[in-house]
């Protein structure tokens, strides 16, 4: 990995080349996607089949579409009965997790008044699962456990099919272990166009959730507005802060944990220790070499790699929060305590024995997280995501009559006469 002074001028430079990834910046797939999209609005079935058929070698109907009772029972001969142990076992914590996140409604009452807010689970929420270089089973995991968590009464699955027509039996067990059973067979922009616009054989849903490729994302980004989204995800991300206490070796295998993902992956180092630059520099060379991804994980870190060397913790720490990263591991002698300055980051791993892909998988906290330095505004995905809220209030004549004159007042003050006589009439003389 190549190694960098961090000055202001190299920080701004690597922020510069980061934001790049972004999906908002790809605009020469916006008009193939929005043709896709307008295609199905106007078409339905007839369209996703034939994109289906394009993009996945597939041909479907409105019979074959669904996942039937019969894959899902063929998917369990074909998985690993310790996989799916371990599969129950992280979706536990990760149901524990997100319980802890549900909230309740409230009301205020005072003499004549009643205030509140109604806390409302959406109706119908459409999971993507990306089902293409890769299968991330991990990932219905995550979006699909805080939606049962808040309420959800429909949650159905979109994945892409493989060649032979069937989804991965692997994503097919997780969704089945979590009761969800309403699963069709098509990815891509064309899968997010089914879910935000319905076809006869897809839903229309309220909110669409999960990560994919730059197709999926520029087709949430198009269609949010006339659903949900949860967000418009960019590549994975990691940035790890230590000190002269962190194990290079170890370092250097986290970093590589994310790099594996793609060629447009982030894995950055950010220490005070020249000395331990020098030395995880040295194991991820030798870890690339062994390592079966090793193509994408050089891509990756020749575009994207980066050990950044400051000249103490303070502007080391400076250069996390700009990054932002979507994972950050604190690897320090008192990571706690360097964790109270950090304030961006979608993730936090603290210690050496917290590696990232404990969080991907197992801890609990929700792993599709804010990325392209969204994380200074953006949260992880959580129960949150699939509520919405209603304001409540009620009022008696009596307390009205003690604040009209006021909100006319108001009212007047900004020319809405009309908003001022709604409250005048209640109380004109008979």
């Amino acid at each position: 990995m190549r190694i960098v002074k961090l000055t202001n001028e190299s920080k701004n430079d690597i922020l510069t080349k980061l934001l790049k990834r972004s999906p908002s910046q790809y605009g020469e797939y916006e008009a193939r996607v929005a043709a896709i999209l307008d295609d199905i609005k106007e078409n339905g079935d007839a369209a996703l089949f034939s994109y289906t058929e394009k993009f996945d070698g597939v041909k479907l109907d409105k019979d074959s579409i669904r996942v039937t009772e019969a894959e899902i029972k063929e998917a369990y001969e074909k998985v690993d009965p310790d996989l799916i142990r371990v599969i129950n076992r992280a979706a536990a914590n990760i149901r524990d997790f997100h319980e802890k996140q549900k909230r309740n409604s409230w009301f205020d009452y005072k003499p004549g008044i009643i205030v509140g807010q109604r806390i409302i689970p959406l109706q119908t929420v459409g999971i993507y699962v990306p089902g293409g270089k890769a299968v991330y089973p991990s990932s219905f995991l995550m979006n699909a456990i805080p939606a049962q968590c808040a309420g959800v009464e429909r949650i159905v699955m979109t994945t892409p099919p493989g060649k032979d027509g069937k989804i991965s039996p692997n994503t097919l067990v997780a969704a089945n272990e979590m009761g969800i059973t309403e699963i069709y067979k098509c990815g891509g922009s064309q899968a997010i166009a089914a879910l935000a616009y319905g076809t006869e054989s897809v839903p229309k849903v309220d909110k669409i959730v999960g990560p994919g490729n730059i197709y999926v994302a520029l087709a949430k980004k198009r269609v949010y507005g006339n659903v949900g989204i949860d967000s418009i995800a960019g590549p994975s991300e990691i940035l790890v802060l230590a000190d002269k206490t962190a194990n290079a070796r170890y370092v250097a295998s986290d970093l590589l944990s994310q790099a594996e993902h793609d060629e447009l992956a982030s894995a950055i180092l950010v220490t005070d220790d020249a000395d331990l630059a020098e030395r995880v520099s040295a194991e991820v060379d030798k870890f690339t070499e062994v390592l079966e991804r090793k193509e994408i994980i050089q891509k990756s870190l020749d575009n994207f790699g980066y050990i950044l060397v400051a000249d103490n913790m303070e502007d080391a720490i400076n250069a996390v929060n700009d990054i932002a990263s979507e994972h950050l591991e604190i690897v320090t002698e008192d990571p706690f305590a360097t964790m109270t300055k950090v304030r961006n980051a979608g993730a936090v791993f603290l210690g050496p024995y917290s590696s990232e892909p404990l969080g991907d998988y197992f801890a609990g906290p929700n792993h599709i997280l804010p990325t392209n330095g969204t994380a200074k505004f953006f949260s992880p995905l959580s129960v949150d995501d699939f509520v919405k809220k209603s304001s409540i209030i009620s009022y008696t004549k009596e307390a009205l009559s003690d604040i009209s004159d006021d909100i006319q007042k108001f009212a007047k003050a900004e020319g809405l006469t009309a908003h001022a006589n709604s409250i005048a009439v209640r109380f004109e003389k008979q």
